[in-house]
C-alpha cells in the first residue's frame, strides 16, 4: 500500500467561505426585518391616506389649511434634525421593503404546513382590491391605499416564508424592541411637558397663520392625550396592544441570558411605561382590550382553578372599576365618540348596500360618507372599523376575504399555540389585539401597525404549523 501522506484537516475558514450566501442572509434577515419594523413605529405612524391629501384629491371635503398641514407631515426632511424628529414619506418605507423582499427571496423556504386557502387569502384579497379599484370614485385615494395594501401582503409573505426560517428571532425582536422603547420614551416625554410645549409653539407661531383651522387639528392640539410618533392617541394604543405581548414574551424567553430576577426587571422596564402610555393616551377601547388580553393570558396559567378564577375576577373588577372612574365624565357627556362611530358604521353599511360588488374603491369611504352623513355628524375620512370599511370600499367580496383571513388565521394558529406559554402564544395575543381593535379603529390604514401585524400573522401560520412541542415555543 502506497503511503498517501498525512490527511489534510479541513480548514474552518475555507468551510465558512464555502457556505451558501443564503445561510448568511438567513442570519441577517431577521435583524434587518426587526430594525425595519422598529423604524416603522417611529417614522411611518401616519394615516396612509395623507399621501393623497393634496389639492383636488378631496376637494369637497378638505379644508385648504388641513391639506397644507397634512403635506407638511410627510414632506421630505430638510436637515438632520428633521430626519431625526419628523415622520418620513411612506415611499421611503416602500423602498426599504423592496430591499427586504430581495433579501427574503434568498432566505425563503417555499413550504408551510398552513392550509393552502389561508396562505392564498391575502393574495386573493389584494387582487380583489385592484378589481375594486377599477370602480373607484377617487383615483388618488385608491392609488395610495393600493400601494399600502400591497406592502401589507408583502410583509405577510416575508413573515410566512422568510422570517419563519430563522433559527433565532433575537435580532428581530431586539430591533422591534428598540423602536418600541423610543415610542414609549416619546410618549412619556409628551405627558411630562412635551405636549404642553408643542401646544404653546402651535398657538404662538402656527395658529395665527391659519385662516380657518380644521376642527380635528384644534381638537388634537388642545387635548392632553398623548400620541407619541403615531397618527393619534388611539393609534398609539394600537401599537401597544400589538407590540407589548410579543415583546414581553421575548424578554421572558431569554432564559439563557438572564436570571428570573433580571427578566422580571426587564419586563417591568418595558411593561410599566407601556401601560402608562396606554393610560395617558386616553384610549377607552385600548384600555378594555388590554384588560381582555391580560385575562386571556391569565386563563392560560397553570395553577389551581379556584385561584385562577379568583385572580381573573380581581383583575376584571379592578380594571373595570378603574375604567369607570377614569371615564365617568366622558359617559356623562354622552359618549360622543361612540355615537359618532355608529354613524360611520351606518354609512359604511349603506354604502356597501348601494355598491355590493365593488364598493366605491379602496380608501374612499369619505366620498360617500360626505353625501349621506347626518348634518350634525363630524366629517370622517375612515369608518373606524376596518372590516366595515372593506365592505364600503371594496364590496362584499373584499369584506369576506379580509374578515376570513384575519379570523381564520387567528383561529387556526390559536388552536395550536393557545396555552403554550411560549413566544408564539404572545405573538398571537398581539395580533389578536390588532384584529379586535380593528373593530373600532383603522389600524389597517396605518403602516406602522398593519405591516407588522401582517408579518407576525404570516410568521405564526408557519410556526404554528410545525410539528413541535408547544411547551418549547418560547425559545
Amino acid at each position: 500500500m502506497k503511503n498517501q501522506g498525512p490527511i489534510a484537516k479541513p480548514n474552518p475558514a475555507s468551510q465558512a467561505a464555502s457556505k451558501p450566501a443564503g445561510d448568511r442572509l438567513a442570519r441577517i434577515f431577521p435583524v434587518l426585518f426587526g430594525l425595519f419594523f422598529g423604524l416603522t413605529l417611529l417614522k411611518f405612524g401616519n394615516l396612509i391616506l395623507i399621501e393623497a391629501w393634496k389639492p383636488g384629491a378631496l376637494s369637497p371635503l378638505t379644508n385648504p389649511n388641513s391639506v397644507g398641514i397634512a403635506q407638511n407631515m410627510v414632506d421630505w426632511p430638510a436637515d438632520a434634525w428633521e430626519w431625526a424628529l419628523n415622520s418620513w414619506p411612506v415611499v421611503i418605507g416602500y423602498g426599504m421593503l423592496i430591499g427586504l423582499l430581495l433579501v427574503g427571496i434568498f432566505v425563503a423556504r417555499w413550504k408551510t404546513n398552513a392550509p393552502p386557502w389561508l396562505v392564498a387569502l391575502p393574495a386573493a384579497w389584494l387582487l380583489w382590491q385592484f378589481v375594486s379599484a377599477s370602480h373607484s370614485v377617487d383615483a388618488d385615494l385608491t392609488a395610495a391605499t393600493l400601494k399600502h395594501f400591497a406592502a401589507c401582503v408583502a410583509c405577510f409573505y416575508l413573515g410566512l416564508f422568510a422570517l419563519s426560517q430563522a433559527a433565532k428571532l433575537d435580532g428581530f425582536f431586539i430591533g422591534l424592541l428598540a423602536g418600541f422603547f423610543l415610542v414609549l420614551a416619546d410618549g412619556l416625554s409628551q405627558h411630562f411637558g412635551g405636549l404642553e410645549d408643542t401646544r404653546k409653539q402651535f398657538m404662538l407661531y402656527i395658529y395665527p397663520t391659519l385662516k380657518s383651522p380644521p376642527p380635528e387639528l384644534m381638537k388634537k392640539m388642545t387635548s392632553t392625550r398623548i400620541f407619541s410618533t403615531l397618527f393619534y392617541p388611539n393609534a398609539l394604543a394600537g401599537a401597544i396592544l400589538l407590540c407589548l405581548p410579543p415583546l414581553l414574551g421575548f424578554v421572558w424567553s431569554l432564559k439563557k441570558q438572564f436570571t428570573v430576577g433580571a427578566r422580571t426587571l426587564l419586563i417591568a422596564l418595558v411593561g410599566l411605561p407601556a401601560l402608562g402610555c396606554l393610560f395617558w393616551s386616553g384610549s377607552k377601547g385600548g384600555w378594555l382590550l388590554m384588560l381582555f388580553l391580560g385575562l386571556v393570558w391569565l386563563l392560560t396559567l397553570k395553577f389551581e382553578r379556584k385561584w385562577k378564577i379568583a385572580l381573573v375576577a380581581v383583575v376584571l373588577v379592578c380594571g373595570l372599576a378603574g375604567f369607570a372612574v377614569k371615564y365617568s365624565g366622558y359617559f356623562k357627556k354622552g359618549a360622543t365618540s361612540v355615537s359618532a362611530r355608529f354613524d360611520y358604521w351606518r354609512a359604511a353599511v349603506q354604502t356597501a348596500k348601494d355598491n355590493p360588488a365593488f364598493g366605491t374603491g379602496p380608501g374612499t369611504f369619505a366620498i360617500p360618507y360626505h353625501k349621506i352623513k347626518r348634518p350634525e355628524a363630524e366629517m370622517a375620512r375612515l369608518t373606524h372599523n376596518d372590516y366595515l370599511q372593506q365592505a364600503s370600499d371594496s364590496g362584499v367580496p373584499g369584506f369576506i376575504l379580509f374578515t376570513i383571513f384575519m379570523a381564520g388565521g387567528l383561529i387556526w394558529t390559536g388552536k395550536r399555540v393557545f396555552g403554550s406559554g411560549g413566544l408564539a402564544f404572545t405573538v398571537w395575543l398581539g395580533v389578536l389585539g390588532f384584529a379586535l381593535q380593528s373593530l373600532m379603529e383603522f389600524g389597517l390604514y396605518i403602516p406602522a401597525l398593519a405591516w407588522l401585524a401582517f408579518a407576525l400573522l404570516g410568521w405564526l401560520l408557519t410556526t404554528a404549523g410545525k410539528p413541535f412541542d408547544k411547551t418549547k415555543t418560547a425559545s
